[in-house]
């Protein structure tokens, strides 16, 4: 009887408007709420006579479906938090709950959320006030990131960081920008030794240094332009049962070039011992106490290294990288993922890195407590990205990604929810009074 299907179709209206009007109060209530997604929900009619000219009509009401627009991306919001993280674009951080960590990761489901503001906690682990603990790539003792599987968890571990520990950056590379003078090697001259001491650090971060002299070749007429450079290491001790200057590391004849184009830069070196010149990078690869050193002084024709010029004995430019153990002063992540713990005595160093998250279907997620997601038969497998690779967004630091919920247009349905389901009320009412007529008509 269409009459009962009015009545139906009216409770069925009444149902999906309340349906609406509990995502729009879920969607007000998390309007401040960083990383909430918005909840919608769309109605479907029910259609139950097809037939054409049939002369009545059954009314099938309405039917609700509610979901939640994953892949919206709210405006990021400044902090003054290094470590509050927002993905800039597509892309999902990998979280877990501290309640999983006591179990093996591989064997949880992964968890996921667009952003977080992330603490150490007492022993040192990155977690949110909710207790989501970050997960990342560890890096290897040289700050590199090996290779790790893209379409597991098995490779991912939550981020410690501890304010106490310590590091030391070894010196691998060294350039040496030092003028000799020209008059020194003419004729007549003493031929006085001139000494380079040049500090580096070794693998433990202890202090060594290379103790270079230059000795000028003094001829008889004339000037010479040659040059012995003995280069000996602090860190290599002399061999007692031999007596010998195992300390010297290299010894090296330089020749400089006196012509006008090219006058004062090196024209030649030859090698009287120790590792071989590299013409093309203008290096000589040391083996000091603590490994190989790569020590530039100069190409040949470039004013960049070596030089000898005028009457003076100048250290012009010396540089070099390494450092001394340092302590940890402050933490930070860059655009792509990398999270770098700087010490105090300049070091940086990559300690982890945290890669995106991508699903073919983010909308089809499963919506979890605190903003995060889990992968759904209808998200499609996920696959770790480096951050902004891909189709993925790069990963912002000092930022938070800010509710996606635009409360004048909650206000909006709210008030169209509320016509609607008054709208269906009444025509509850008046299905009620038809049939108290049809049960009048008895009387």
């Amino acid at each position: 009887m269409s009459i009962s299907s009015s009545l139906n179709a009216g409770v069925a209206g009444l149902a999906a408007n309340a349906t609406r009007l509990a995502t729009i109060s879920d969607n007000i209530a998390n309007s401040a709420t960083y990383g909430y997604k918005r909840a919608t929900s769309d109605f479907e009619n029910l259609v139950l006579s097809q037939s054409s000219n049939a002369g009545t009509y059954s009314a099938g009401g309405v039917r609700t479906s509610t979901g939640r627009l994953i892949d919206e991306r709210g405006a990021l919001v400044s902090t003054s938090n290094a470590m509050d993280i927002a993905v800039a674009g597509r892309g999902f951080l990998p979280v877990a709950t501290s309640a999983s960590l006591s179990n093996t990761l591989g064997e949880q489901p992964l968890m996921m959320t667009t952003t977080g503001s992330f603490h150490t906690d007492s022993e040192g682990v990155l977690r949110t006030a909710s207790g989501l603990v970050l997960l990342g790539w560890p890096a290897n003792a040289d700050g590199n990131i090996p290779n790790m599987p893209r379409d597991t968890v098995t490779g991912l571990v939550p981020v410690v960081i501890n304010a106490n520990q310590t590091a030391g950056d070894p010196t691998t590379t060294m350039n040496l920008g030092v003028n000799l003078p020209a008059t020194a090697t003419e004729a007549g001259e003493s031929g006085e030794t001139l000494p380079l001491t040049v500090e580096y650090f070794g693998n433990l971060g202890n202090s060594e240094t290379l103790n270079i002299s230059f000795t000028p070749s003094v001829p008889a007429s004339g000037a010479s332009n040659a040059w012995t450079m003995v280069i000996r290491d602090s860190a290599t001790q002399d061999d007692p049962a031999t007596a010998a200057d195992e300390s010297v590391i290299g010894e090296y004849q330089l020749t400089f070039d006196d012509s006008r184009g090219n006058g004062g830069t090196l024209a030649s070196v030859n090698v009287v011992s120790g590792r071989a010149y590299d013409p093309v990078t203008g290096a000589l690869d040391l083996t000091v106490g603590g490994g190989p050193l790569s020590v530039t002084i100069g190409k040949i024709g470039d004013t960049n290294g070596l030089t000898q010029l005028s009457s003076s004995f100048a250290p012009s430019s010396i540089t070099k990288d390494g450092s001394p153990v340092g302590n940890l002063t402050a933490i930070e992540i860059d655009e792509k993922g990398y999270i770098k713990a700087t010490y105090d005595t300049g070091f940086i160093r990559t300690v982890y890195q945290i890669p995106v998250i991508d699903v073919p279907n983010p909308n089809g997620l499963n919506a979890l407590d605190n903003q995060t997601f889990q992968v759904s038969p209808t998200s499609g497998s996920f696959f770790l990205w480096d951050a902004g690779d891909g189709p993925t967004g790069g990963i912002q630091g000092y930022a938070r990604e800010g509710s996606t919920v635009d409360v004048a247009e909650e206000l909006t349905n709210l008030i169209q929810t509320q016509r609607a389901y008054s709208s269906n009320a009444k025509v509850i009412q008046t299905v009620d009074e038809m049939l108290q007529e049809t049960t009048n008509i008895k009387r």
